[in-house]
């Protein structure tokens, strides 16, 4: 009996054990059927956007922006929260890959080369360069539609700004109907007041003056390069009263701005060697660093940059100050865009990429974006949300008991009346020729800014080449030495071409 009550004891046991393993078996293919099933709901969206051009989050509590609307912090960074909202909001769980580059043309080799993105960010003239190679998805009229509270670009947008997007096309199409703005700003001379007389920052040729030996840096890209090359060498023209007050001084400007006839290239690339002689340096990122160790004395800055580089300097009780030449500026904007080798035919994935747009376009978001990388936003916030105007009178406005202040009208960007006394910023005076000048230019800068347009791939490959014999070979810095020689062995060649035939000859 005992031994038969110990076998049934086993046989239960195993009766048992075969149904716990039963019930684990039948849990685990549940939870590996819901894991899968949730898979399946991911969407992994590629973004590929500037370095260092958005929230990384991980502030000091001491960063807090504490507006009247209510703080502000970036505790995580803005792609950890995008996917966070983006579940919260949609019960869709989304993925980003987030890549970087570090020039347009950066960006434009490895779309060529095969990269595959969903959402990229490049400059005007590059977003051009891709509508017109039907390189792009257009935005979808959910995106616009202004009754969605989620479409915070399309309800936060400075009118400013979409004018511009709506009057510039290609191939008859608005830019607007595919990009969305993200950041914005002019180009300029960052300069230390100390040791560089203001009225010498009035000009591009800054660049290219002698009392600046070695003590002023210029973009090594050729676009900006070129922008500011063309500004110098048409200084003249480009500021006279003439050229300025002709009725289509906007459009003539921007063809002067923008001109590759052989005549102009020629001209640039000798102004550029020269320039290349002068400066310290051609740079992309390193001018910042420059400008606040002292090594340089001024600087060809975008001006989000030029914000950062003066903040910084403050912190180190050493001032610098930010100029627009006289002859022009370039109007820059860089915009999000969808390239049709990752969104086209994939709703879910164009859903996530606009998604992605419109939650960097959230107001706290916005001004989270400014502080970290110091561009301006083109998001006001529209008339519901008042933050961004109280994050730049917060950054900006004067105290109380300042009495050398100056009455900054902002109403053309926020509300695209430029007499709304509702967006005006009392500054303190310096700020004329600082941070606040940088980010939001006064009307009569914009006034005479300029677009970079797109080149087609013949116009490229001519500037390009241009580039290489700036940056590569310098005919001037060839010595007199080095001229001598050659001008010798090619007299030597010469003479001995003349001795052979006339041997033939007698032959």
């Amino acid at each position: 009996m005992k031994q038969k009550r110990c076998g049934k004891m086993i046989r239960s046991i195993a009766l048992i054990a075969a149904s716990i393993l039963l019930v684990f078996s039948g849990s685990a293919v549940s939870a590996a059927a819901a894991e899968e099933a949730e898979s399946e709901k991911t969407v992994t969206l590629r973004v590929c956007n500037w370095e260092e051009y958005i929230d990384l989050g991980d502030w000091d509590e001491e960063e807090t922006i504490d507006l009247e609307s209510g703080d502000i912090i970036g505790e995580n960074s803005m792609v950890e929260d995008f996917e966070e909202w983006y579940y919260e909001t949609y019960g869709i769980r989304v993925k980003v890959e987030y890549s970087t580059f570090g020039t347009n043309e950066d960006l434009y080799n490895m779309l060529t080369l095969g990269d595959v993105f969903d959402l990229v960010c490049p400059s005007e003239y590059m977003i051009m360069k891709l509508m017109a190679e039907n390189e792009l998805v257009p935005l979808s009229e959910e995106f616009f539609d202004t009754e969605i509270p989620e479409n915070y670009y399309s309800r936060g947008v400075s009118p400013y700004i979409r004018r511009i997007f709506e009057e510039k096309k290609i191939n008859g199409e608005p830019w607007g109907d595919y990009a969305a703005g993200y950041m914005w700003g002019v180009t300029g001379i960052v300069y230390n007041p100390e040791e560089v007389d203001k009225e010498d920052t009035r000009t591009w040729d800054i660049l290219n003056n002698p009392d600046y030996y070695r003590q002023v840096t210029i973009k090594d890209n050729v676009r900006d390069s070129y922008f500011a090359a063309v500004g110098a060498l048409k200084s003249d023209l480009l500021t006279s009263e003439e050229f300025r007050n002709a009725p289509d001084y906007k459009q003539r400007l921007e063809d002067e701005m923008n001109d590759v006839s052989p005549e102009t290239i020629a001209l640039v690339q000798d102004y550029l060697q020269s320039v290349k002689d002068n400066a310290y340096s051609f740079e992309t990122d390193s001018g910042k660093a420059d400008m606040i160790t002292g090594k340089v004395l001024a600087n060809l800055q975008w001006s989000g940059d030029a914000v950062y580089t003066m903040d910084q300097a403050d912190e180190d009780d050493f001032t610098l100050n930010f100029a627009v030449p006289d002859e022009v500026t370039n109007i820059y904007f860089d915009g999000w865009v969808m390239l049709k080798r990752g969104v086209e035919n994939d709703p879910a994935r164009q859903h996530a990429a606009e998604a992605f747009i419109n939650f960097n376009s959230r107001p706290d978001n916005v001004i989270r974006n400014m502080y970290y990388i110091g561009y301006t936003s083109v998001i006001t916030g529209g008339e519901e949300d008042s933050r961004i105007f109280e994050y730049a009178d917060w950054c900006y406005g004067a105290e109380e008991d300042e009495e050398d202040t100056v009455e900054y009208p902002l109403g053309y960007f926020f509300t695209g009346n430029s007499d709304d006394e509702d967006y005006v910023i009392t500054a303190p005076a310096e700020q004329m020729d600082r941070q606040l000048y940088a980010q939001y230019p006064p009307e009569d800068v914009l006034a005479r800014s300029s677009i970079m347009t797109y080149f087609d791939q013949e116009k490229n490959d001519v500037i390009n080449q241009m580039w290489i014999n700036v940056r590569c070979f310098n005919i001037h810095k060839i010595p007199l030495w080095a001229w001598l020689i050659t001008a010798a062995v090619l007299a030597g060649c010469l003479a001995w071409w003349i001795i052979k035939k006339r041997d033939r000859d007698y032959e």
